[in-house]
Formats: structure tokens, C-alpha cells, sequence
């Protein structure tokens, strides 16, 4: 697909070209930070996401972040899907008796918002340039690589979701907080069936393993052939986002990026602490860019000052 055709389905050719210049010209591109634990942060609850019952401050955080110097900003869906919705209940004739009326519609029609208040924000701030992701993670809980669905319902899901953001005008799909290398071949493959770039995410331990005991090693022999713009390490703490890193430059050849969080989670909330400021968050960034990180930026608990540093200092 063109950049002129991704325009006019409503992708930003601009976004696409600056973005791909930088990583072929081997410039590091910024991302932004958290948006959910932002929203938090900000005293509001994030569990409803806000996208219909607050947009204004979904926007503003957007336009946050884009005055940092953010060249990506992330849609505001993780765990969004129809998926979601469902697990509340014990079956769809359970949801449809006592849930919300169409919370499946209800789903898509939050995703298409979401990724029009991040259009909306780039708009205003006058940065064309700057590329929206659609934000998606793990079909069920994130951390959970054990309950990974099974590959048809997955290959399903997965085209159906892709096809959501890509209609609505993101010009990425950010796989992010993956933990089994099955799973991310599946959605990386509906997203080149559906000619969206596409970056993926895996969640790193203290050892630089994926929470299901896969090695970096795994991860790149499974996305071997696979159409893949970024591989990165996000959603853990910033001591095992670099261990991830270093075992993922040892294996994979292509471009590389992380995005760690900072505090703690309490379900059903996050935690704001303060043993990893902005400072000590950019001394690890900084050993990520050595390790030859094409994209930085901040997950859960990280801010825009987080985002604001890196700018300044990672240039």
C-alpha cells in the first residue's frame, strides 16, 4: 500500500515517511508515555478508559506528549477489545441478558474514537509528522501467557481488531506486552494480510526471558520472515527491560526499541513511586541506546517529563 492510498483511507503518509527515514537513517525515534496510568495519575479513573466520558482529557494528554517531542503517540486501548467485554460474562447469552446493550459494538466504537482523539491532537499541535499507534496487547491478560487463546479464534480476533485501527486511521499497529512468540506471530501476520506496519512488544524477566520461559533467541527465530517494522521490550521494570535488551541484540537484526514502566501495579490500580525518576529512568535509556535501540519511551507510570528528558537528551 502506497503512502498516497494510506492517506486516503485516513493513515498519514507523512507520519509513515518521517518515521521510516529515521530508522533507516538510524535516528532514534521518541515514544510517548503511559496514557492509562496518566489518566490515573491526573485523578481520574482510567478503567472506563474516559475516550466518551472524558475526551478532552485523552486529548490533552496526547497533545502532552506530542509538545515533548514525541514522534509516536499510542491510542489509548490497551485491553480494549470485544474479547474484554466478554470475559466479564459467563457466556454471550449471559452478556446479552444482563450487560450493557452491544458491548461488542461498543468496543469497536471506543477503538475508533480513541484513535480519533489521537488524530484530533496531532492536528492541533500542527506535528503531521508524528505517526499514531494503535495500541493492542494479548487477547487475554497480559501476563498470562498460559491462557493464550487457540490459534483459529486468535487469527479471527486478531484480523478483526488490526482491520478496526487500520479503518480508523492509525498508521501503526503497537503490539505491545506479549509474552509468547505463537501469539505474536499470529497478530503480526494480520497485520501484513491488512498492509499496516506493525511493531511488537514482549514483556522481559530479570533474565531476559518472556514471562512464558521463551528465550530472545525463541523470539527471533519464530518472527524469522515475518514482517516486522520494530522488535521491542516494554512493561516491566527498567533492570529487566535492559536485560531484555541485551539478550535482544544478541539475536535480532533488525530494528530494536524499549519502553519500560515505572512504580508499582495494585490491581486494579497503578502506583506511583518514586524509586526510578526521570533521571534514573534516562541513565538506563541511555544504556538501551548503546545496546542499539532505534525507538525509546515510557510505559505504565512514566510521564511527560519522562518523555521531555529523553527528547532532549537522546537526540
Amino acid at each position: 500500500m502506497s503512502s498516497q492510498q494510506r492517506a486516503d483511507r485516513g493513515g498519514n503518509g507523512r507520519a509513515d515517511a518521517a518515521r521510516k527515514r529515521k530508522l533507516q537513517d538510524k535516528e532514534i525515534i521518541i515514544m510517548d508515555g503511559g496514557i492509562g496510568t496518566e489518566i490515573l495519575r491526573r485523578g481520574v479513573n482510567w478503567a472506563s478508559h474516559q475516550i466518551q466520558d472524558d475526551p478532552g482529557l485523552v486529548r490533552s494528554i496526547h497533545a502532552d506528549y506530542i509538545a515533548t517531542g514525541a514522534d509516536v503517540i499510542t491510542t489509548n486501548t490497551f485491553q480494549l477489545s470485544r474479547r474484554s467485554f466478554r470475559n466479564h460474562f459467563n457466556d454471550r447469552q449471559h452478556m446479552e441478558a444482563i450487560g450493557a446493550l452491544a458491548l461488542e459494538e461498543q468496543a469497536d466504537e471506543l477503538i475508533r474514537d480513541a484513535v480519533g482523539l489521537a488524530r484530533q491532537a496531532r492536528e492541533a499541535s500542527g506535528r503531521e509528522e508524528v505517526s499514531i499507534a494503535g495500541s493492542m496487547t494479548t487477547l487475554e491478560w497480559c501476563f498470562r501467557p498460559d491462557l493464550t487463546p487457540e490459534t483459529e479464534a486468535m487469527q479471527e480476533e486478531y484480523r478483526q481488531q488490526v482491520q478496526l485501527f487500520r479503518d480508523a486511521g492509525a498508521d501503526l499497529i503497537l503490539f505491545e506486552t506479549f509474552n509468547r512468540v505463537a501469539e505474536a506471530r499470529i497478530a503480526l501476520q494480520a497485520a501484513a494480510e491488512l498492509k499496516i506496519p506493525a511493531w511488537m512488544g514482549f514483556v522481559s524477566d530479570a533474565e531476559g526471558r518472556l514471562l512464558s520461559g521463551e528465550t530472545m533467541r525463541d523470539v527471533a527465530a519464530g518472527l524469522k520472515g515475518l514482517t516486522v517494522e520494530v522488535v521491542l521490550i516494554n512493561c516491566c521494570p527498567v533492570d529487566h527491560t535492559t536485560r531484555g535488551m541485551e539478550e535482544l541484540a544478541r539475536h535480532w537484526p533488525g530494528p530494536t526499541g524499549a519502553f519500560a514502566h515505572v512504580g508499582k501495579f495494585y490491581p486494579p490500580v497503578w502506583h506511583f513511586t518514586d524509586e526510578c525518576p526521570p533521571e534514573r529512568y534516562l541513565k538506563e535509556a541511555r544504556r538501551w541506546k548503546e545496546l542499539g535501540a532505534a525507538v525509546i519511551g515510557g510505559c505504565c507510570g512514566t510521564t511527560p517529563p519522562y518523555i521531555d528528558l529523553l527528547n532532549s537528551d537522546l537526540r
